[in-house]
């Protein structure tokens, strides 16, 4: 498990493509913090959470440094796997060993020394929580669907490896249950940064980074009239996921079904 005490992330600024400093003086995330990165194709979203993930120190293209409790990572926290604080989970993530869902958890476990079989259920619980389409741990990892597979990462990345800091990009993209996977990584009191061009979730976290250019360009707090918009296109959300689930399960959907769902979404 993780050998030091996680209290904060801090992301110091770097530079644009342009060479003009960001326009950030440092951003913190603590336990239970939520971020969304927003920002157009090509406005370096992936390149900031990158920095995050490699524990930048000023040694990549964008100039920022990453401190870990105040303080660079040590070396041992920036090469070896197992004692670095952060997961990252793309929605281009691709597990190629052909094992059971059983098998890939334990070996992960058995690098953690941990107990196995009550670890595995309770993971694969926590999965099929975030995904419609239910995992088995017999199934084989190269035959899950992306869906599925996000579900396991971020349910591994909670029970497993018990990491601090989570970095989701786009995995809203592979359908899972967004608000679900929320309410838990706030339950087990992680700090998660989704990059996304969802609406619905970069309303619901605390905080907004917004990118340009390669660079931040503002660090937004929702203000009283985003947080009353929530509950609406929370409203429209469910129902595009009931329907989504409906059309997967070979549902022909008929006008009874759709006034109906349709009175879920607010006025």
């Amino acid at each position: 498990m993780q050998s030091v005490q996680f209290s904060e992330l801090t992301i110091l600024p770097g530079a644009d493509r342009c060479g003009e400093k960001e326009g950030f003086d440092r951003i913190t995330l603590r336990p239970g913090d939520t971020v969304s990165i927003v920002g157009s194709t090509g406005s370096g979203k992936s390149a900031f959470i990158n920095d995050i993930e490699v524990l930048a120190q000023k040694d990549t293209v964008t100039g920022r440094s990453i401190l870990i409790n105040g303080a660079p990572p040590a070396d041992d926290m920036v090469r070896d796997p197992a004692k670095k604080p952060i997961a990252l989970i793309t929605q281009n993530t691709r597990v190629i060993a052909d094992l059971t869902v059983e098998r890939f958890l334990a070996l992960h476990i058995r690098a953690r020394d941990s107990d196995a079989q009550e670890l595995i259920t309770r993971t694969v619980a926590l999965a099929n929580e975030f995904t419609g389409e239910k995992i088995d741990r017999s199934m084989r990892m190269t035959s899950i669907s992306g869906g599925q597979t996000r579900s396991l990462l971020i349910a591994d990345a909670i029970m497993i490896g018990q990491t601090p800091i989570l970095l989701l990009d786009e995995v809203e993209n592979a359908g899972i249950f967004k608000e679900k996977v929320i309410r838990c990584l706030k339950h087990y009191n992680k700090a998660v940064i989704f990059v996304t061009h969802d609406p619905l979730l970069s309303l619901i976290t605390d905080r907004r980074i917004v990118m340009k250019r390669g660079a931040v360009v503002s660090v937004l707090e929702p203000k009283d009239a985003e947080r009353e918009m929530i509950t609406h296109i929370s409203g429209i959300d469910a129902f595009l996921v009931d329907l989504r689930e409906k059309i997967r399960a070979g549902e022909l959907i008929s006008d009874d079904i759709l006034a109906r769902d349709m009175t879920v979404i607010p006025a």
